[in-house]
């Protein structure tokens, strides 16, 4: 059983190349998903794996040995396994899986993102968007790309379960979505209690700080409020798109 143990093997950067570049991952249509839980998801989800990667130590684990199965995996050296890795603790097991841009998605509530730039706050709308039975998601290019390390981790698999787009610009998106679009507005809008929807919703989330940029919230046809305690100016935008998603699920 051969082991790679040089840093500078051509594969080993190629691979933390695939974790640290977004550029590279679009161009290459291929993501590094690491972690026993998320490499599991998309190998159920059908993504297709290019390599199984193992660390030394790794290949101990029974979950990890599970999962490589039949697969011929490659096995890295503990710390070359690191360099490829991007959790603070190397998880010990990596794919490499190809990915492709999706067709719309025909049901449930969509989400169309601008600028969120928090890898937390993408992967936790993602999460939450696959929770509650969103049929797509839609980020243009200034958020952060939902392939990356840390946007993987906080979705805990919900890119596995939706259909994922990235747009360089979502107004032809918002024109041509068959149904019901709303972005929140911090005070003005519909109280969110009061919203009625009539066939499926078209979310609009918008950057922290700054929400929906005024050329997007032209294009809702509503603007909701998410009624909050006296004094308090904002919430963050992962949690109101729960707060909208779940009320969304409410009313549907």
């Amino acid at each position: 059983m051969s082991i790679i143990r040089a840093r500078d093997n051509p594969r080993v950067r190629r691979w933390a190349r695939l974790t640290a570049d977004s550029g590279f991952r679009r161009n290459e249509k291929r993501v590094l998903i690491e972690g026993p839980h998320l490499v599991a998801e998309a190998l159920s989800a059908g993504l297709k794996l290019h390599a199984l990667i193992v660390s030394e130590s790794g290949l101990k684990r029974k979950e990890i040995r599970s999962l490589v199965g039949e697969r011929e995996p490659v096995i890295l050296a503990d710390r070359v396994f690191g360099l490829v890795a991007d959790a603070e603790t190397p998880p010990g097991i990596a794919g490499e899986f190809e990915v492709s841009q999706v067709e719309r998605g025909e049901s449930g509530p969509a989400l169309f993102l601008e600028g969120i730039q928090d890898p937390g706050n993408v992967g936790a709308i993602l999460r939450t968007a696959a929770a509650f039975g969103a049929g797509e998601v839609v980020l243009d290019r200034a958020c952060a790309d939902p392939w990356s390390p840390k946007v993987l981790r906080a979705a805990m698999g919900g890119h596995f379960r939706l259909a994922l787009r990235q747009a360089a610009d979502l107004v032809p998106d918002l024109e041509t979505f068959p149904g019901t679009t709303i972005c929140t507005v911090s005070r003005g809008g519909t109280p969110l209690s009061e919203l009625e929807l009539r066939g499926r919703a078209g979310w609009i989330f918008g950057a922290e700080g700054k929400g929906v940029s005024e050329a997007l919230a032209a294009r809702a046809r509503v603007k909701v409020t998410i009624p909050t305690a006296p004094g308090t100016e904002s919430i963050n935008v992962a949690a109101a798109a729960a707060i909208c998603l779940y009320a969304s699920r409410r009313i549907q």
